[in-house]
């Protein structure tokens, strides 16, 4: 993974100043949202579990930090300015199947305490063993730091696309808006992971489109 997106052609749209940090549990589209933003700052794609309260630098400018983790360098006030910290999430259902199944270097990347762990596994026990369910809260529900944390969800991020640029004061240039993909799954024991995940799809449902945290 790239420190941030390159293009091998000019970006006339590029602002120096202006800093992504793509934040998600995977399967949710975030190395497309980076590569959009790539077309007007540099973007950084973390996996981290837990947001730092005070914003820091990442692995991409740390050799002792994994790439895709928040490091413990924390940025100057003066230059908070520049960063925007997107949470990007999705159904955690449909997270699973696009990137958990047989996967413990996922896992690895979003910190689960068991790297081990299979659907299997959380079907048996009716347990979120993926910890989806903390990640999601770590993002959206912990107060007290010195920057926002903007939730957006997956799922609506194309029919909202000019509000999504307008709320971080990007150009609206509908040639450069990003394609959904969707790679199809087998999506055996469906119903048994929407029933685990009941109460954090409640909590997904009743999230607007974009929220600070």
């Amino acid at each position: 993974m790239y420190r941030f997106y390159r293009y091998k052609t000019e970006r006339p749209h590029y602002d120096p100043n202006k800093k992504f940090y793509v934040c998600s549990y995977g399967g949710c589209g975030s190395q497309m949202l980076c590569h959009y933003l790539g077309n007007f700052g540099d973007v950084y794609h973390l996996h981290s579990r837990q947001p730092p309260i005070q914003l820091t630098n990442t692995g991409y400018d740390d050799n002792k930090t994994y790439a895709e983790w928040f490091s413990t360098l924390e940025i100057p006030d003066e230059e908070l300015f520049k960063y925007k910290v997107i949470f990007l999430y999705r159904n955690p259902v449909d997270v699973i199947y696009s990137r958990y199944i047989d996967s413990p270097a996922m896992l690895k990347n979003v910190q689960c305490a068991n790297i081990n762990v299979t659907v299997n596994d959380c079907i048996q026990a009716k347990m979120d063993f993926f910890g989806l369910g903390e990640f999601f809260d770590n993002y959206t529900q912990k107060p007290m730091k010195n920057y926002p944390i903007y939730c957006v969800k997956y799922e609506d991020l194309w029919a909202n696309m000019s509000l999504f640029n307008q709320t971080f004061s990007l150009p609206n240039i509908p040639l450069l808006y990003p394609v959904k993909k969707e790679n199809e799954k087998q999506q055996k024991n469906y119903n048994d992971l929407v029933r685990i995940y009941k109460s954090l799809n409640e909590k997904i449902n009743a999230m607007r489109f974009i929220e600070l945290r």
